[in-house]
C-alpha cells in the first residue's frame, strides 16, 4: 500500500470497502496487520498508522469511549508540518478553526514545537507567546472529506464524546514544525507515545471495523 494509492481510493469513491478489508486484515493479525502497531495519541484518538514514505504518510484515527486516551501536556489547539486530507469514515468530527494573534502584553497561550523522536515527542516552549480565540466551527460527518493546510491552528473533537474515525493523509511541508498552544510557563518536557500492544491494536481495528460495518456511509 502507498500513499497514492489511498489518494486513488478517495478519488474512486471505494474508501468504504477498502477500509473494511484493511481495519480486518489489522484485527485478524494478517501480514499487513502484523506490521501496524496502534499508538494511543494525545489528541485523543487511537491511531493506525498505514503508510510512511518519507514525507507522505496515512494513518486510521479511531475515536472511542471504549479505550483510555492519552492525556496532553499542551492543549487540543494544534497545527501541523504538513497539509491534511482527511475523510470521515463514520461518525461526525468537528473542526474549530483557531484565531491566533500574537502578543506579548497579553497572552493566553505559549508556542510549543513538538518534535518526534524514537522514544517519544520532545515538546519545546519557544519565545512566541499569542492570545487564542476559538473562530469557525466545521462539522463533517460520514463520507465527508476535508483538508486542513499546514501551519493553520485549530482543534478537533468528537460531539457528545461519540465513536467516530477517519482516514488521514499527511504531506509534508518542509521548513514547517508541528506546533502545539499550550500554559504560559510549562517548561519544556519529554512525552512518551504509548504504543498498544498486538492485542489492543486488533480489538481497536475490530470495533472500527464494526462500527463503519454497521453504519450508514453515503458517498463514501
Amino acid at each position: 500500500m502507498r500513499y497514492g494509492d489511498v489518494l486513488d481510493v478517495l478519488a474512486g469513491g471505494g474508501v468504504r470497502e477498502w477500509a473494511l478489508g484493511v481495519l480486518g486484515e489489522i484485527a485478524e493479525g494478517g501480514s499487513r496487520g502484523s506490521r501496524v502497531r496502534g499508538v494511543r495519541h494525545p489528541l485523543g484518538f487511537l491511531c493506525l498508522p498505514l503508510v510512511r514514505e518519507g514525507d507522505l504518510g496515512v494513518c486510521v484515527h479511531v475515536w472511542t469511549a471504549a479505550a483510555r486516551r492519552a492525556r496532553s501536556t499542551t492543549s487540543q489547539v494544534h497545527c501541523h508540518s504538513w497539509d491534511l486530507v482527511s475523510h470521515v469514515l463514520y461518525g461526525q468530527v468537528r473542526n474549530v478553526h483557531a484565531v491566533v494573534t500574537d502578543t506579548t502584553r497579553s497572552p493566553t497561550h505559549r508556542v510549543f514545537e513538538v518534535v518526534s523522536t524514537p522514544s517519544g515527542d520532545v515538546v519545546h516552549p519557544t519565545p512566541r507567546t499569542v492570545a487564542y480565540a476559538p473562530g469557525r466551527a466545521e462539522l463533517f460527518g460520514a463520507g465527508d472529506t476535508y483538508t486542513l493546510v499546514a501551519g493553520a491552528f485549530h482543534s478537533s473533537d468528537i460531539p457528545e464524546d461519540g465513536e467516530a474515525a477517519t482516514v488521514a493523509l499527511g504531506r509534508g511541508r518542509p521548513g514547517l514544525g508541528d506546533l502545539s498552544l499550550g500554559p504560559l510557563a510549562t517548561p519544556l518536557h519529554h512525552v512518551r507515545r504509548e504504543r498498544l500492544d498486538d492485542a489492543e491494536t486488533a480489538r481497536a481495528a475490530e470495533l472500527a471495523r464494526r462500527n463503519l460495518w454497521t453504519s450508514n456511509t453515503p458517498g463514501g
